[in-house]
């Protein structure tokens, strides 16, 4: 990218201030000095002041990244620049950032493995994915890290050691913001799009405001603003996406409380449990719910089952006179009140045994604290994902009991 011509190098936030308490405990927090109006820029932070692959290749490491081949990706260009410069200490011009960042993290790859045992069973999966992924890339690095010992006094296995490319890899995955794609020769295909952008990281998360966030090519300044409006001396928050809280878990290391896009899935084996055994249609049932993407993405949230695990049943439900009209289900219409009140029922009895399952995974966690006092703050963090999940399952169950007093 190139530099803006006549720009400040200054970071324009003259309307926000360190927050002395945040919420959620993080330490962190900005707080608005004056009222922000929708649409008020709230951060300008300017190009130079962005961590890129570009700030790596005009380091000291740029020349080993260069020469080595195959290409190194950009994620481990930015990743030994963290370790590199963590390392600097107070040698480091990176020094204020990093002393801001997390020393350790809370994403799933980070947990203990008994931790990670007592996770729901679609996140544990996509948890031991993630740590299989991460090995993985240090094991793929640990020869391009052999190639920086002439810039280290000490043996660089006790700098690029796993742990500390596990911080780098979490810094990155948590706090990197969306730049254009570039594309640099001694660097590999893979996108390079990916920034940190210190001063961000004051910013909380919410998933009850929108804010738009990108950076301007005019300006060179990755730029926020705001789409509602805030109250002097409110706390301003940023939005990650509309995401559930088992992808906040996975991706950040946190859940969100009365998160309005948090939901329950219902795995395959659960869908079908209800179910009559003797249905001779049942694979070419499932068989349809694949071929046309109803299988996944089945969940229960605060106002109910979704529509899709609902019309997942409801053709699951159908009995064996009815299985041509499979497509009109799929369209949203009503096949017979039979069909709707058997789709409730057996969504009802899926809520049920959700949530007996998810007490009993309370009660665990619960136990595994008193026996584990080591590992408090990780099981209190998938505590929290439970319980709110729990709620969820309750809130799912008063309404499926409204939908049933129609057909009674």
């Amino acid at each position: 990218m190139q530099k803006g011509k006549g720009r400040t190098s200054r970071i324009r936030r003259r309307k926000l201030c360190r927050s002395s308490e945040s919420r959620g405990g993080t330490g962190r927090g900005l707080m608005s000095q004056t009222s922000l109006q929708e649409g008020q820029m709230i951060i300008s932070l300017p190009e130079s002041c962005l961590l890129t692959t570009d700030t790596v290749i005009r380091s000291y490491l740029g020349a080993y990244i260069t020469k080595w081949k195959p290409p190194p990706s950009p994620l481990l260009a930015l990743c030994t620049f963290l370790v590199s410069e963590k390392h600097a200490g107070d040698r480091s011009l990176w020094k204020p950032y990093l002393e801001i960042l997390p020393k350790a993290y809370t994403c799933p790859v980070c947990l203990e493995p008994e931790v990670v045992n007592l996770l729901p069973k679609s996140l544990k999966a996509k948890a031991e994915e993630q740590r299989a992924h991460v090995q993985e890339f240090f094991a793929s690095s640990r020869d391009f890290f052999s190639s920086l010992q002439p810039l280290f006094a000490e043996a660089v296995d006790s700098i690029f050691s796993y742990s500390a490319l596990l911080w780098a890899w979490c810094t990155v995955n948590t706090r990197a913001v969306y730049l254009r794609p570039r594309q640099r020769e001694c660097l590999s295909a893979e996108p390079d799009t990916c920034a940190l952008a210190p001063y961000l990281d004051l910013l909380n998360h919410s998933p009850h405001v929108q804010v738009k966030a990108a950076f301007n090519e005019e300006t060179h300044c990755y730029e926020i603003r705001t789409t509602s409006r805030w109250r002097k001396h409110e706390e301003v928050f940023i939005c990650y996406g509309p995401h559930d809280n088992q992808r906040l878990f996975l991706e950040y290391g946190f859940v969100s409380a009365h998160n309005p896009h948090a939901c329950v899935y219902v795995p395959r084996e659960i869908l079908v449990k209800y179910l009559p055994s003797a249905d001779k249609q049942m694979d070419k049932k499932i068989s349809i719910l694949k071929d046309h993407g109803y299988i996944e993405n089945l969940t229960f949230g605060w106002d109910g089952p979704s529509w899709r695990l609902l019309t997942a049943l409801k053709l699951l439900s159908l009995e064996a006179e009815k299985f041509m009209c499979w497509r009109k289900v799929l369209l949203g219409e009503v096949i017979s009140d039979t069909n709707e009140k058997t789709s409730l029922d057996i969504a009802q009895k899926i809520c049920y045994y959700f949530i007996e399952e998810t007490t009993a995974m309370l009660q665990k966690v619960s136990r595994t604290k008193d026996e584990k006092e080591a590992l408090i703050n990780q099981l209190t963090l998938v505590e929290s994902l439970w319980t709110e999940e729990l709620k969820i399952l309750r809130a799912s169950a008063e309404t499926l009991h409204s939908l049933q007093t129609a057909f009674t």
